[in-house]
């Protein structure tokens, strides 16, 4: 349970992963007083292991099942919480924060919503194992360590990218990669649409890692600049973090820098203030 007067976390992971990731985070805040959710997408209820071994439930997923899944868990909560997601889960931060749910929200190499139309090198070499193949549309794709560690790790030491990909890895869905890759080249909203101009949206922190392969820093910086709405986003950028910031040594930094950063501009937006 939370102290009095500190609003819940609620933590989205992203995709190649599971809620898993996000282990030492939960005790951080936990033990600053806040109660603590790290919910699953619908079928990742079974461990890392199981996932693995049977990945159906990801080949079965889809963006609005993931967000009607978060949607009530945050209902249940009582309070808008503090929304933090990494990856693809840093997206979907950004479209609870749009569907009205939320405090703040703080987006960690975070996965492009539609519109943003920046591609880094990096990154299409990073989503390479997907992209390759349109076969892929249809199934859980996994990373061999060594794409994971040029996605995931490539500032980590080997032996600790071997040990953190043998712990948190499972498959991803093609059908969401793809489908997040066409929506600016389909008519219409596509699943990852968010209305910029939204301006009730709650403050927004976009956090980047500079050396970041599968969500550079230019992809943070142009999906900050998409959004026209009156109200905060903003952009802080770490020099030699990777994407799997959130294990990266010195993750306690970005940790309570995310926190703080987030408590500060909810309560400045909480009425009476």
């Amino acid at each position: 349970m939370s102290d009095e007067n500190k609003p819940p976390i609620v933590l989205v992971h992203g995709f190649w992963v599971t809620p898993r990731s996000w282990e030492d985070w939960i005790g951080h805040y936990e033990a600053r007083g806040h109660q603590v959710i790290a919910p699953a997408y619908p079928g990742f209820e079974v461990e890392v292991e199981a996932l693995n071994a049977d990945p159906s439930p990801i080949e079965a997923l889809t963006v609005p099942a993931i967000i009607e899944r978060f949607e009530a868990a945050i209902a249940e909560l009582g309070e808008p919480p503090i929304l933090i997601g990494h990856s693809a889960g840093g997206a979907f931060v950004q479209i609870l924060l749009d569907h009205g749910f939320g405090a703040a929200g703080v987006a960690i190499n975070s996965a492009p919503t539609e519109g943003v139309r920046a591609v880094p090198p990096a990154q299409l070499k990073a989503s390479l194992p997907v992209l390759k193949n349109p076969a892929n549309r249809h199934k859980a794709v996994g990373f061999t360590h060594e794409q994971w560690h040029y996605a995931f790790t490539n500032t980590f030491s080997e032996e600790e990218s071997r040990r953190l990909y043998e712990r948190y890895h499972v498959p991803a869905s093609g059908a969401i990669f793809w489908g997040s890759v066409l929506a600016n080249l389909q008519p219409g909203h596509q699943e990852t649409w968010v209305d910029y101009h939204n301006d009730a949206r709650a403050p927004l922190l976009f956090i980047s890692g500079s050396e970041d392969h599968l969500m550079p820093p230019a992809i943070q910086r142009s999906n900050a600049k998409h959004y026209k709405s009156d109200t905060i986003t903003e952009v802080k950028e770490y020099d030699g973090r990777a994407h799997l910031l959130p294990s990266q040594e010195g993750w306690e930094e970005v940790a309570d820098y995310a926190l703080d950063w987030a408590l500060s501009h909810a309560a400045a937006r909480a009425p009476g203030a």
